[in-house]
């Protein structure tokens, strides 16, 4: 997880490209300081930046995805879809901004919304979901977030199930949230098939995720 700076420096230090002496985000100048974005700065960022979360005043850069990231995500996607083609509902992968709470958005690679509470489903944004998912990427800072940061953060805004997929380790744990913290549901390697703890009739072979291609 990277940090971003508020002002025109962050285009060089992202390599963001230069014309005529000018960087194509000198724009970026004009943004807040860290600690000071809020909502509607970060909503009103333009097209094309990188994926970024907004937390308590501070934009978070998300690490760029591998292949094998966008391949289970890929595969996560159709099953996902078919699932709620059967019981009704949305699915969306990565770029969809989820507000969890005053002051506070992710991005998790999927979010399924259920028609129940489609009131949470909005143009810009989300206001909640009934599962997300997160795929481990990244080195040692990355994991803490999806692991600790993110499931604090989703049990707090009343998620009622996060699933956290982890190709190093090559196991799928699953929480179901219990008042406002998560517990795990289970742990799933391979040659077990992981099962929603909300989603009835939701299943996904480990094996099958961890190789898609």
């Amino acid at each position: 997880m990277t940090r971003v700076v508020g002002d025109a420096r962050v285009a060089a230090r992202y390599g963001w490209s230069v014309v005529s002496g000018q960087t194509v985000w000198a724009v970026a100048s004009r943004f807040p300081r860290q600690g000071d974005w809020t909502e509607r700065d970060y909503l009103a960022l333009p097209a094309g930046y990188p994926r970024v979360e907004l937390s308590d005043g501070m934009l978070e850069v998300l690490p760029m995805p591998t292949d094998r990231h966008q391949a289970i995500l890929t595969m996560l996607v159709v099953l996902f879809a078919a699932h709620v083609a059967r019981v009704g509902g949305w699915v969306r992968p990565a770029g969809l901004r989820l507000r969890l709470h005053q002051g506070r958005f992710r991005e998790p690679d999927l979010a399924l919304l259920g028609r129940a509470r489609a009131q949470l489903r909005g143009e810009e944004f989300w206001s909640g979901a009934d599962l997300v998912v997160e795929i481990v990427s990244g080195g040692a800072e990355d994991r803490a977030r999806d692991y600790v940061v993110k499931r604090r953060e989703y049990g707090s805004a009343g998620i009622p199930e996060y699933w956290v997929v982890d190709p190093q380790d090559e196991v799928v744990t699953v929480f179901r949230l219990a008042d406002d913290e998560y517990a795990e549901h289970g742990v799933f390697r391979r040659g077990d098939t992981v099962t929603s703890a909300t989603q009835d009739g939701l299943h996904v072979p480990v094996a099958a995720l961890l190789d898609a291609q």
